[in-house]
Parts: C-alpha cells; structure tokens; sequence
C-alpha cells in the first residue's frame, strides 16, 4: 500500500474513542506539565511511562507522543508571561515573548505561540508521514565530525548575531563554554572546575541555570526598577489578542524557514527541540525581515522558537521509528518503552508492526489540533497572571524559582545555582551583555566536546577526519564566513566613517 493507505489506515485506527481520549489527555498534560518550570517534556514522558504500559501500546504511545508535543506549547506560558521557560526548549519563547508582555501584548504573544506551535508541528508531522526514511537516511550522513562541526557553526554565529555588540555577544559566549566545561570529563573521568565540590562534578544543571537566567534575574530587576508586570495589561481583552493579518503575514515567512530547519535538526541524533528553538531565533535574527526588533518584542521572535520547537520534537520520531535511534531524550525515554512493549523499533517496525507506525503518525495530526485548541482555551485563564500585583508577582516568582530549581534533582544546591545564575545574569543585562548567547553555549558546548571527541577517537587523532566529507568542507566555510563576517562589516563601517568625515571636512 502507498502512503496515503497507510495513513488512511493509520486514521481509523487514530480515531477510536481510546486513543482520541489518549491523545486529550496527553494534550492537556503536556501543556500543565510544560508550564511548570523545572518538569520538561522528558521527565512528564518519564513520570508518565509506568501509567501505559498496561494499555495497548498504541494508545500508550500516543498518549505520551502527545505529552512530549503539549509541552512544546505549554513551555511558551510562563516564558511569556513571568519570563521563566518552563520548559529549556522555550527559551528563546522568552527573548521577545516577554517583552511583548511588558508592552501589554501578553495575549497576542500567546496566541503566536500556539499557531507558531500547530504550524511547526503540523510540518513536522507531515515530513514524518512523506519524508521520514529519506530524512533518516540524510541523518545517517552526520558522523561525529559533522555534528561537531555544525555546532561549532552555530557558536561561531550566534555571539554576533544575538548580541547589539559582537565583541559583548562573544564574551557572553566563552562565559557560557567555561560554565558548561565544569563537571567531569566525559573521556578521562577527570574533574574539571569542581574544586573539590561533589557537587559540581555532574555539572551545573540546564535547568536551574536557565531558571535562574530568567526567572530570579527578573525578580532582581523587578525589585531595582519597581517595575510592574501586569500595568499595561489590565484593558487587554480577547479580541485585541488574536493575531491581526499584519501580524499573521509577519510571522508566515518565520514559520516555514523555522520549521524547515528543525525538522531536519529533529532528525539528528543529540540535537533535541531545545537546540532547534535557539538555532531557529538565530537563523530569524539573522535574516529576518524585522531582525531589529528581535529581543524587543518582535512577533517573529516568538513564531520562530514555538514552530522551531515544535517542528523538531516531531522530527526526533523520524530516526526513532526509522532507525531505533532516538532524536531527543525525550524519545530516548519513549525508546525505553517500545522495548518494553516488545517492539523493535528500526526499518522493519513499518513493516512488522503497521497499525502501530501508523496509527501514531495519524494521531499526531489529531494530537496537535488537540493541543492548539487546549493550549487557546486556556489563554484567558492564564492572561490573569500577569495582572497580580507586583507585591505578590515578586514572592510568586521566587517561590516557582526555588521549587523549580529543587525539584530537578531534589538538591538544595541547584537553588544555589540558580541565585547565583540569577545574579550573574542581572549584572550581565544591566550592562547590556546578551544572555542568549551565554545559555546556547551551554547547551551546545558538551555535544561539541562530545562529538569532536568520537571523531578523533575515530580517527585515532588524525585531524583529517574534520575535512573527510563534503558536508564537513562546507560547514568549514560557512565557519570562516562566520568569523570573517565581523570584521569585514567593521572594516566597511570604518571605511564609510572614513568616507562621511573627508567629505564633511572637504565641505
């Protein structure tokens, strides 16, 4: 049968009472789960696995497929609302989805991100259904030495193009490196920056980091400036929140470029929705129409993470289903559990076990319909946070910030962390320092270490390896380009002064 059987096939399986109440359910408690800061998608997955596996293993696995996508649309809220993601693949949500906030557009912000969130998936999902064994197959073709490389792009990149100033977005960036390196080395098991700490020689949590980042350094600022959150916000009602058409044709072309890119990072074993979500706001930051407004309250901001997010969480079934290898740790949870079902996730599942492969695919399409209208339905519930007083936003935050925090891995020095990320991140802003070159650093930093490390292992030192293919010579370049990039547009900028100040002094 050709593919539009199968999925047909996959519909009439999809849409049985069982597995619409599963795909609802999982909706709606991915969402919560996702507004939580300090859960995530892979510890709701996680927590939930137990629950299923008394079901059938295609209801099982469409319930927690839904969760994984529901907290791609439910990590925007309180990213956008009181500036904590609360989940790492929403951090880039914050960037300008709290700004909007400030201007009074909490509302607009949070419908974008669920439109944002249905687009990115639904192409996600549609890639999954005609594109997967070709994506799977062009996944394949990263080795370590590619994968190392092309993050190394984005580090090359993302210190000038998320900053106003390239040397501060630099700075920024070596700051995020040096934080990631602490904890023990990943080939020798030696520690590095632990100074004797037990503590640190896992490493600084992500989540405390980015809470801490966001959420406490906000309290800080709100408590130096007396800022108010909710004080352009009382007049907002639901008919000024719906995306006007100007607001939709702004964040149409975000949609389809972000997309695009994270389903193909989704593919990529290791890359996950968190990394898709920053590298989409670069790629917006970068050519984006409205590029300027980035980080000040941009609509295209927030399209571009939420369909990033989204699109790359459904592109990580891609190498799962195809191959048996996970995109995310989040499918390598949901790996866990198809073993546990007694399935063989690979090229054969599609064969062998039909009626699973494609009753999930189908119920993707129903699962994210689901969660936008779930995630739109609690918009005007959630608007009336940020029209709590600033006496109480203050305390409010801080509690979710501790609790968040602790609850990771239940240790009073992740608190410690995320004050401590707190202040580091106030100092940072307060002399106009960009922290989002800081935290993609420290995301992508240990799967750089990673990567290059089973190159060389691979190649047993030989630096060859790094030039070896033709991707790896392109994304050379491209790197070049990138560190290239600043000075030649200084040196034009110069030149340009240069050119302004003889024709005034001619003049």
């Amino acid at each position: 049968m050709d593919t539009f059987q199968m999925l047909l096939y996959g519909f009439l399986e999809a849409i049985s009472i069982q597995n619409l109440l599963a795909a609802l359910i999982g909706s709606v408690l991915g969402i919560i789960i996702g507004a939580i800061p300090g859960l995530g998608s892979a510890l709701g997955v996680a927590l939930l696995l137990p629950l299923t596996f008394g079901m059938d293993p295609v209801t099982g696995v469409i319930m927690l497929a839904a969760v994984y996508y529901g907290c791609m649309y439910g990590g925007a809220y309180s990213a956008i609302l009181i500036n904590i993601p609360g989940d790492s693949a929403a951090i880039t949500t914050a960037f300008d989805g709290y700004p909007l906030t400030q201007k009074g557009k909490a509302g607009k912000a949070l419908f974008t991100a669920n439109l944002s969130s249905f687009v990115g998936g639904t192409i996600g999902i549609i890639a999954l259904t005609f594109l997967g064994p070709l994506l799977a197959d062009f996944g394949l073709a990263f080795g370590p030495a590619e994968v190392a490389l092309v993050i190394l792009l984005a580090l090359c990149s993302v210190g000038w193009l998320l900053g106003e100033s390239p040397s501060k977005g630099i700075a920024a960036t070596v700051l995020g490196i040096i934080l990631a390196t602490v904890g023990v080395d990943i080939i020798s098991g030696q520690a590095r920056f632990a100074f004797g700490s037990e503590n640190l020689l896992s490493g600084l949590a992500l989540v405390p980091m980015v809470i801490g980042m966001f959420g406490f350094s906000q309290v800080l600022t709100m408590a130096a400036t007396k800022l108010n959150v909710g004080k352009n916000t009382k007049k907002l009602t639901i008919k000024e929140s719906i995306p006007n058409k100007k607001d939709i044709k702004r964040s149409i072309f975000p949609w389809v470029r972000s997309s695009t890119l994270s389903t193909f990072l989704g593919v990529l074993p290791g890359a996950g929705a968190t990394t898709a979500g920053l590298l989409s706001y670069v790629l917006e930051k970068r050519i984006g129409k409205n590029k300027k407004e980035m980080g000040k309250g941009a609509i295209e901001g927030v399209a571009a993470a939420e369909a990033g997010n989204n699109a790359a969480s459904v592109g990580a079934f891609v190498p799962l289903l195809s191959l048996g290898i996970p995109g995310s740790a989040t499918t390598a949870i949901l790996l866990g559990g198809l073993i546990m079902w007694g399935l063989d996730p690979g090229p054969l599942l599609f064969q062998s076990n039909p009626d699973f492969v494609w009753g999930l695919i189908s119920s993707m399409y129903i699962g994210n319909i689901l969660s936008l209208i779930a995630g739109l339905a609690l918009i005007p519930i959630l608007m009336k946070i940020i029209l709590v007083p600033n006496s109480l936003m203050v305390p409010i935050i801080t509690v979710v910030c501790i609790v968040g925090s602790y609850s990771v891995n239940n240790n009073m020095f992740d608190v410690w962390i995320m004050i401590l990320a707190g202040v580091i991140a106030f100092i940072l802003q307060s002399n106009n320092y960009p922290i989002a070159p800081l935290l993609l650093a420290f995301v992508l930093t240990p799967r750089l270490e990673m990567s290059a490390r089973q190159a060389l292992n691979i190649s047993n030192g030989n630096l060859d390896i790094f030039v070896g293919s033709t991707i790896s010579i392109v994304t050379l370049l491209l790197i070049t380009f990138f560190i290239m990039a600043p000075l030649i547009l200084n040196l034009f900028k110069s030149r340009k002064r240069d050119g302004e100040d003889m024709s005034s002094f001619k003049s």
